[in-house]
Parts: C-alpha cells; sequence; structure tokens
C-alpha cells in the first residue's frame, strides 16, 4: 500500500503535464493580470456599465486558455485505461476554473451589484461550460469557438434590449444580481463539465 502512493501521485503529475496544466495555469494569472490592468483604464466608478466589455470577455478568454488544456494526443489511450479517466478530466477542468474564478474578480472590486465579483464568477462558469462542451463536439482546439461566437453576438444585440427572456439569453453581459442569468449560466457550466467529464473531448486527427 505504501509503495502504491508515490506511483499515484507520480501518474497524476504526468496526466497534468500532458495536458499543459501547468502552463495552463501561468495563462490564466496572466490574463487575471491584464482584465486588473485594464479595467483600470475603464474608469468605471463615471458608469459602472463600462466595466461590460471586461466582464464579459475576460471569462471568455481564460475559457479558451482552459478549453486549449482539453487537447489530449493520445485519445487511444486514454479510451483504453484500466482505470476510468472521468475522475481526472473532471479534476483537469475544476481545477483551473476554480483559479480563474478566484482570479478574475480582482479586476471588478467594488461593485457587487452590478458588474463586480458575482457577475464575473457567473460569466467565467458560464463560458467554461459552453467550451467544455465545445470541446466534446468540436474538439478541443476550437473549443473557443462558440463561446467566441454566442459571447460577441448577445455583447452587440442585447444593448436596449428590456424583459425576462434577456436575462437568460444574454447572461454575459446581465449584472450580477440577475437570477435568471446565473440560472442560465449555472445550467450551461453544469451541463458542459458532466458531457466532458464523461465523453472527453472530440477525437483530432493530425494535421497534414
Amino acid at each position: 500500500m505504501s509503495a502504491a502512493r508515490p506511483l499515484t501521485g507520480t501518474g497524476t503529475w504526468l496526466y497534468a503535464r500532458s495536458r499543459a496544466v501547468p502552463l495552463t495555469l501561468a495563462a490564466l494569472a496572466g490574463t487575471a493580470v491584464f482584465a486588473v490592468w485594464a479595467a483600470g483604464r475603464l474608469d468605471a466608478y463615471l458608469d459602472p456599465y463600462r466595466r461590460v466589455p471586461i466582464v464579459a470577455l475576460a471569462p471568455l478568454l481564460a475559457a479558451a486558455v482552459i478549453g486549449a488544456s482539453l487537447f489530449t494526443a493520445s485519445e487511444e489511450l486514454d479510451r483504453t485505461a484500466v482505470r476510468p479517466w472521468w475522475r481526472r478530466r473532471l479534476a483537469q477542468l475544476l481545477g483551473p476554473t476554480a483559479l480563474a474564478a478566484a482570479l478574475l474578480p480582482l479586476a471588478v472590486l467594488g461593485d457587487d451589484l452590478l458588474f463586480g465579483p458575482p457577475a464575473m464568477i457567473r460569466n467565467t462558469l458560464g463560458c467554461v461550460g459552453v467550451t467544455a462542451a465545445a470541446a466534446v463536439l468540436v474538439g478541443a482546439r476550437l473549443s473557443w469557438l462558440p463561446g467566441f461566437g454566442y459571447v460577441s453576438a448577445v455583447y452587440l444585440a442585447s444593448h436596449g434590449v428590456r424583459g425576462r427572456a434577456v436575462t437568460v439569453w444574454a447572461w454575459p453581459v446581465q449584472p450580477g444580481y440577475q437570477q435568471g442569468a446565473w440560472l442560465a449560466a449555472g445550467t450551461a457550466f453544469v451541463l458542459g463539465t458532466a458531457l466532458y467529464a464523461v465523453c472527453g473531448a472530440r477525437p483530432e486527427g493530425p494535421r497534414r
């Protein structure tokens, strides 16, 4: 029993390195630093709505970084492993997501009701969920594309739109207190995470 523990730890470290997890964590830290820098140049104290681009785009960028780390060059090895890998896939997704959800709110401190930390955390979870689902459907390399298209479309189309429905479909640009936005983002996160944990990223053939 005592000899199995170092082996398990070594296997976990090798798994993390093969998925570029250390590089992903460093990239997420860099994303947070950039978000803090960008938010500081918006003069959001004059108008909290100036934070909307940061609240919408910083989680999208973090989710793209996480999505890229879901790529694996050994799909056959993963699928024929003796032990089920869904736990490792789940940890691989949740660990970076937790880091992003902890760091990105530092860019929008001081405005909890509108576009402060709650909105940033909600959008981080929602964007990661969309990206994780996309990794299963289109592959990890293109997993950033559906989320980018959706958030961009919402950002452009939701200006001036009112009503309960908009709080659901336009969740990336809603204030932090909107329950409909939390429901939509939370659903995307739960479904995307479960789908990736069970299925893994779609196999991608070598480029020619």
